[in-house]
């Protein structure tokens, strides 16, 4: 393997193991590319072999993929993070630090559809927190452009959803 394709993977690993949530392409891509440690399509096959190796898993939801740190990838990454230089390790740790919170939030909200077998669409809106979901509301509607509204403004109006359901319920 080569030797700076071997440091981007490294600096993947790295990174999903400084969270206890799953990043997405997005997060991933918006650290290694703004410090211009790769190009965009090298990046994407680092990923891609990561998860054929299965030391990263990627979960897709709506177009969105979303990659954690398998127990391969932490072990790997133990035997091998001294290959990712202290400046590196540092630079990621700052930006993780000045990052996470919103980096949380924007996987912490999650919501997909799915057409049901008769014809219906069911769309299911979450919200994730660590290894429990406060809330995970799962709804019909008959019309696709619907559900599609319904994912679109859930990230939006979940507080106030979350809110109120507790007011009526409790």
């Amino acid at each position: 393997m080569s030797e700076p394709v071997t440091l981007y993977k490294l600096i993947v690993l790295y990174m999903l193991n400084k969270v206890n949530f799953p990043l997405t392409n997005a997060q991933i891509s918006d650290f290694i590319l703004e410090r211009e440690y790769t190009t965009y399509f090298t990046l994407q096959s680092v990923l891609a072999d990561l998860e054929e190796s299965q030391m990263i898993h990627i979960e897709t939801i709506r177009n969105c993929s979303y990659y954690s740190i398998t127990d391969t990838g932490t072990e790997a990454l133990k035997y091998f993070h001294n290959r990712i230089s202290p400046s590196i390790r540092d630079e990621i740790d700052q930006y993780m630090s000045e990052n996470r919170i919103r980096m949380r939030d924007e996987v912490s909200v999650l919501a997909d559809y799915y057409k049901n077998t008769d014809g219906d669409f069911s769309v299911r809106c979450q919200i994730k927190e660590k290894d429990s979901r406060p809330i995970d509301l799962t709804f019909s509607v008959p019309y696709e452009d619907q559900a599609r509204t319904a994912c679109s403004n859930w990230r939006d109006h979940c507080q106030s959803i979350y809110e109120f359901i507790m007011k009526e319920l409790l």
